[in-house]
């Protein structure tokens, strides 16, 4: 694979993501799913590689719809308006707000891609980890067994709304599992997200009202150890 081939089928570098497993292929890498950029630099909202109620019966159709339609799609918007204003000051000369509209590009860009890995993270069918994924999981958590314990544990306990994070840290060449406040705090440098819980409340309160444990749970043997692993393989890649 060469280095176009590469960055058109991979990672979130700028504005793309990992290519998808086998069952969400098509939309992925034909539909155009992974693409959060159109040509212009704007950001766009794709449809779902699924259906709303693909997931049923751990995530509810209209949960689906309103989180990907309102909460994902409401961030896409606020993204474009956030580089239109800070377009805007930077050709006015006037940058008293400048700093303010970046923050809010960190909230709703973060999001975007946040949601858009979280999308391809699901399946309605059970994956397990195996090869050079397995591999990782035993060396820096001890087991696939105790790397559950921790992602499972750090995304419940994630002060108000945000995210449980596993991702590649290329610096150390190791998996780290994160808490992510709101879509952008407590991240760390140079890790690449391979697999993301969303744990704001719009994610699950329809169903599983305030039991968030619960909602962790569920979604935990709905997992795509399939398309984490692709992730990771792209991570490693990019890395080299």
């Amino acid at each position: 694979m060469n280095r176009k081939q590469f960055f058109q089928n991979g990672l979130i570098v700028g504005t793309t993501l990992l290519p998808t497993d086998s069952l969400f292929a098509e939309a992925a890498v034909h539909g155009g799913f992974d693409k959060l950029t159109d040509s212009e630099g704007n950001f766009v909202l794709q449809s779902l590689p699924y259906s709303e109620n693909f997931l049923e019966p751990f995530v509810d159709a209209e949960t689906m719809h309103l989180h990907y339609t309102y909460h994902h799609g409401g961030a896409v918007k606020g993204a474009n308006k956030d580089l239109q204003m800070i377009k805007k000051a930077l050709d006015e000369n006037n940058l008293e707000t400048v700093d303010f509209w970046t923050k809010k590009l960190a909230y709703h860009f973060s999001s975007h891609v946040l949601h858009t890995i979280f999308w391809t993270n699901l399946s309605n069918k059970q994956t397990s980890p195996k090869g050079k994924l397995l591999s990782y999981f035993e060396k820096n958590f001890g087991s696939f067994d105790k790397l559950k314990l921790y992602l499972t544990s750090t995304s419940k306990n994630v002060d108000g709304n945000g995210w449980g994070i596993m991702g590649y840290q290329p610096y150390s060449d190791s998996l780290v599992v994160m808490q992510c406040e709101n879509h952008e705090k407590l991240t760390q440098w140079g890790v690449i997200p391979l697999l993301v819980i969303d744990v704001w409340e719009h994610a699950y309160y329809l169903k599983y009202k305030n039991k968030r444990n619960d909602f962790v749970d569920a979604i935990f043997p709905l997992l795509n150890w399939d398309n984490v692993a692709l992730r990771l393989d792209n991570a490693l890649l990019l890395s080299k």
